[in-house]
């Protein structure tokens, strides 16, 4: 070592790129539970393994993070690991699918859209092979910083020809989509993230039909609240708020981001004074963007409200720390829903 060179006067620390300490670390405890966590995603898969010879599953070295570890350890002859080299896998998923195979790839949402960006365009959109492109850690749900949040993948994805676009409300919901992934013949992008808890006992298994906006509570009121994936429990738990103030608010679950359920948004129009949505993702091009080209090309007067990353990156931290502080708490959103409905009295 050069003895010239001196050492900086401190040590970067952890707060000095968290905003002040908001990063929190995962404790032992939940470390030691983790592995009692039902994989939802992962048996999901298996089971339509086992149902359909033709599915063949691949990981960029994400094995266990993507849940496919079960599914390898199962049908080893039916699994692939092309190392982290997303590109290629995208390409080696194309040509398994043109081989009649349904293809399974899996990785980080961030990988699996904006790395191979090219590869999913050339080889899995423009021919519409059967690829399944399955990406974990969705938005602010990761901790490791902007390298590892996906704030623009549904985007990448929506602006493709042939791109279906899933992304379930949570875990009661990721076995519908991945039979209706399943079930569709084409490119789709499967959008998700694993559970950290198993669901309560007794708690049903949420339906998905694809294309279609899946109304939650569809009552009366000024106000229409549309999330999608780890929004909707927020979104629900603000209009349970709103509500018990005497302000009644309809609830929506977009879990189809494309193609886009405009039908259900034009009957809305009539309706409601108010559409606020709520995305984990950016407000350009995701859940925002498609309601407002929806009312745009109606020429409605309908007011929209987008929630969600505003156009910037984020920051390394929890992700409890990250949503409250982008808006993307229960309380965030029903404080933005009283805010545009009490603006739309004072203009009236």
């Amino acid at each position: 070592m050069n003895a010239n060179i001196k050492a900086p006067a401190r040590a970067l620390e952890v707060e000095d790129f968290t905003q002040g300490g908001a990063h929190t670390a995962m404790s032992a405890a939940q470390s030691t539970g983790a592995s009692s966590v039902p994989r939802y995603y992962g048996e999901a898969l298996l089971a339509l393994a086992r149902e359909r010879r033709n599915i063949v599953a691949l990981s960029a070295d994400l094995t266990s993070s993507t849940e496919t570890d079960i599914f390898r350890d199962t049908f080893p002859e039916r699994f692939l690991n092309p190392g982290i080299a997303e590109a290629n896998m995208v390409g080696v998923a194309g040509g398994l699918a043109r081989s009649g195979l349904q293809a399974w790839v899996h990785t980080f949402c961030v990988f699996a859209t904006r790395r191979p960006f090219d590869q999913i365009a050339m080889q899995v959109a423009y021919p519409r092979t059967d690829v399944k492109i399955v990406g974990f850690l969705p938005g602010l749900s990761t901790i490791l910083g902007v390298s590892h949040q996906a704030i623009d993948d549904i985007a990448l994805m929506r602006a493709l020809p042939n791109m279906t676009v899933i992304e379930p409300s949570g875990p009661a919901q990721v076995p519908a989509a991945v039979r209706a992934a399943a079930d569709h013949k084409g490119p789709v992008y499967l959008r998700l993230l694993r559970a950290s808890a198993a669901l309560p006992e007794g708690t049903p298994w949420e339906p998905l039909e694809l294309g279609r906006i899946q109304p939650l509570d569809d009552g009366d009121g000024e106000a229409l609240i549309v999330a999608s994936g780890l929004m909707v429990e927020p979104a629900k738990a603000a209009a349970r708020a709103l509500r018990a103030q005497g302000i009644a608010v309809a609830v929506a679950n977009a879990h189809t981001l494309k193609p886009f359920d405009e039908a259900f948004i034009q009957r809305q129009l009539a309706r409601r004074r108010l559409i606020v949505t709520v995305e984990n993702h950016s407000i350009v091009g995701g859940l925002g963007s498609a309601v407002a080209e929806v009312l745009a090309e109606a020429g409605a007067g309908t007011r929209l409200v987008r929630l969600g990353v505003r156009d910037r990156f984020a920051q390394g931290a929890s992700m409890p720390w990250l949503f409250e502080r982008h808006g993307l708490t229960a309380q965030g959103i029903a404080d933005a829903v009283r805010e545009a409905l009490a603006s739309g009295e004072k203009t009236r």
